[in-house]
């Protein structure tokens, strides 16, 4: 990882979205800090696209993304989203009022799909607990639509011979994990962070993330991050990434001085200051 003053400021300019993970990476002790609020308005006021993206399940996502200044959370590792039922056209580039804008739900697997696949992760969490003694699933599970996912450093405290052992029964029980900072997690279907970014993208954009990467950041800090650090040409570990730096085969290409929020903020200065332009924002779906 290189030090995150080596990200040169022309390349810096030419960036018009954002994507970013939630949990310790805008949340510091489990709460989005001022600055990091005031960095995502910043970013709004600037003209760019930024969208959340989250192991979180859409419903505990629903609470917050009305008033969050993003255009869309990814919620669930890739698997739904919430966007904003304005048209991003209209949604004003200065930084947002208390008043919530509607959402709407995108899914990418159909309702008889996700019946079928919760009926099977009830199960299978429940197998897990009894095979593994102290695990439970998470606090905010019964938001969860797409994903089955076990608590192992929000509340509870567990070992990583722990985490290994429900990632591993995971897997024998046919399910796709990751790992997040705080929570395993497990999906029926071939959902990560980057294949959800490339969805949500198509989707609100009529675009092809993959062809303009270099106009793009991504912004993370754990396991569940992975798949965005290896694709994105910029990719950011806020500085608390060290806590899994020796777990990770695909690290960020830069690293903040500062950790949780107050990282984020240090990259949204970054880019507001580099006078990023917003030709590529209107530029011709692909």
């Amino acid at each position: 990882m290189l030090p995150f003053s080596s990200w040169s400021a022309a390349e810096r300019s030419r960036i018009t979205g954002v994507f970013t993970d939630i949990d310790d990476t805008l949340t510091t002790n489990g709460v989005i800090t001022p600055d990091a609020l005031q960095a995502l308005a910043q970013l709004k006021a600037a003209g760019l696209f930024v969208i959340a993206i989250t192991g979180r399940p859409v419903g505990w996502c629903e609470q917050v993304a009305a008033t969050l200044p993003v255009d869309a959370i990814v919620a669930e590792n890739g698997s739904v989203a919430l966007v904003r039922s304005t048209p991003l056209s209209e949604i004003s580039l200065e930084p947002p009022s208390n008043k919530a804008i509607p959402l709407s739900k995108l899914y990418q697997q159909d309702a008889i799909t996700r019946a079928t696949n919760q009926v099977r992760m009830q199960h299978i969490g429940t197998r897990v607990s009894f095979l593994v003694p102290g695990v439970l699933t998470t606090r905010d599970s019964m938001g969860r639509e797409t994903d089955l996912a076990f608590d192992y450093h929000e509340h509870a405290r567990l070992p990583p011979a722990t985490v290994q052992r429900v990632v591993d029964l995971l897997h024998g029980f046919g399910m796709q994990t990751t790992v997040s900072s705080i929570h395993v997690h497990g999906c029926f279907g071939n959902f990560d962070k980057w294949q959800g970014a490339n969805w949500i993208v198509r989707e609100l954009l009529q675009r092809d993330l993959a062809q303009e990467l270099d106009h793009w950041v991504f912004v993370g800090d754990s396991g569940n991050d992975q798949a965005m650090f290896e694709h994105f040409t910029h990719s950011v570990g806020v500085a608390n990434i060290r806590r899994f730096e020796e777990q990770l085969t695909h690290l960020p290409r830069y690293i903040t001085p500062s950790e949780r929020g107050a990282g984020f903020a240090e990259v949204v200065a970054a880019i507001v200051t580099a006078g990023p332009s917003l030709e590529p924002k209107m530029a011709t779906a692909v």
